[in-house]
């Protein structure tokens, strides 16, 4: 017999190697679309000049294409933020910037990047051989519409597909969580009148209405109000780490209730109560510290104070010890257990938060989350419910309430 001949009969009676864990998880991960509700990028694009196709170091930002393939994220929400001092008077004009600047991303990755305006489209851009990033918009913060409905509507013509009510700052029409205790700060008791036509017209457009930041007021009014489902676009539960930001028990239900879904921030003082605590108390010091950062770059572009405000936030918080993964899953199982598996998803908050847990540096490492999950005994269905599933359930529903709405009603 030829040694070949051996070698090969030898190579065919040799059992193949039995899947590891991890091995099984990434399957599961990559049969996944992965979606992620809220990323911060649109100012790194807008102000720095950043080419989301540049595969930049880890210290430079959480996301771009390659780290996206890496973790295979399918479906990003940009968020549109507006800084509400800092753009006073034209807060319109910087969400249309930033508006355009992701426009300008796709165009310039047409390859890579699809602009994605239903939920439809999410699983087209993941089914063809490329398996395109769709990519999605979310105005953060009902400042930017400037209590006009007709500007809502424009930002809906040009691919926003969810507005959250408010930022950190009470607006014209609906109370946050960030300010909610400053007297000084004039507060509705939740949604104005006006702010439920800004929820209802929502409905009527097919815009998901976004409850993170918002008072809990305003919360409840939103969930009172809307005919379609409301997800929590970056928001984790306050029943284990006591931040306004995130979701009581009661609220978690209620979002269930109304067929929502909650997607967890993966920020290390949303996820973890020490954490938490440890930068409260740096708060005073912090913020010092970053303005006088910016006092030195008062003639300098954009770009650079962005670069140098994000450059301090991240020293500081690297003074705090990072909550392990544990505590991120932690808060996606409390969801799942209190509100429903139906109803919890993932929102990073990435590109705008200046600590993550401990194995969470990028999209990159998004795998770790299906991993986890897997070895808490979730489902493979279960988790691919998680990773976005629900959150295109929820964006249907949304979808098929505005085209009964449009035949029952014109624009308010």
């Amino acid at each position: 017999m030829s040694c070949a001949l051996l070698t090969a009969l030898l190579l065919a009676s040799t059992p193949a190697p039995k899947p590891t864990a991890a091995s099984d998880a990434r399957a599961v991960h990559e049969a996944a679309i992965v979606v992620d509700g809220h990323m911060d990028t649109p100012q790194r694009f807008l102000d720095e000049g950043f080419d989301f196709g540049s595969n930049t170091p880890l210290t430079e930002g959480h996301v771009d294409l390659g780290k996206a393939r890496a973790g295979n994220l399918g479906a990003v929400f940009f968020s549109i933020w507006i800084d509400p001092r800092e753009h006073a008077g034209r807060h319109a004009h910087r969400a249309l910037a930033l508006i355009d600047a992701v426009h300008r991303q796709i165009e310039r990755h047409p390859d890579q990047m699809v602009l994605a305006l239903s939920a439809q489209d999410i699983v087209d851009a993941r089914s063809g051989p490329q398996k395109k990033l769709a990519t999605l918009m979310g105005v953060e913060g009902g400042h930017a519409i400037e209590d006009d409905l007709g500007v809502l509507r424009a930002f809906h013509r040009l691919g926003v597909r969810y507005m959250t009510l408010t930022w950190s700052n009470t607006n014209g029409w609906a109370d946050a969580s960030g300010d909610i205790d400053n007297p000084k700060v004039k507060h509705h008791g939740g949604l104005t009148p006006f702010g439920k036509e800004v929820v209802r017209e929502m409905n009527r457009l097919g815009m998901l209405v976004d409850i993170s930041h918002v008072s809990d007021a305003t919360f409840f009014d939103a969930v009172k109000v809307s005919r379609a489902p409301v997800i929590a676009s970056h928001s984790s539960a306050r029943a284990l780490t006591r931040s306004p930001r995130n979701l009581t028990d009661e609220m978690l239900r209620a979002v269930a209730a109304n067929r929502g879904v909650v997607m967890v921030n993966f920020f290390s003082a949303f996820i973890d109560e020490e954490f938490r605590k440890g930068t409260a108390a740096q708060a005073s010091a912090r913020d010092a510290a970053v303005a006088a950062a910016l006092a030195k770059l008062r003639k300098a572009d954009a770009g650079l104070q962005l670069r140098a405000a994000t450059a301090v936030e991240r020293e500081w918080s690297s003074r705090l010890k990072r909550p392990p993964l544990k505590s991120l899953i932690d808060h996606i199982d409390h969801i799942a257990k209190v509100a429903g598996v139906d109803h919890v998803g993932l929102g990073s908050d990435f590109d705008g938060i200046s600590s993550t847990p401990e194995g969470i540096d990028s999209a990159a490492d998004l795998p770790r989350i299906t991993e986890a999950l897997l070895a808490r005994g979730y489902s493979s269905e279960q988790v691919h419910k998680i990773l976005g599933g629900n959150l295109l359930r929820a964006f249907r529903e949304a979808e098929r309430v505005s085209q009964q709405l449009r035949a029952e009603q014109a624009p308010r």
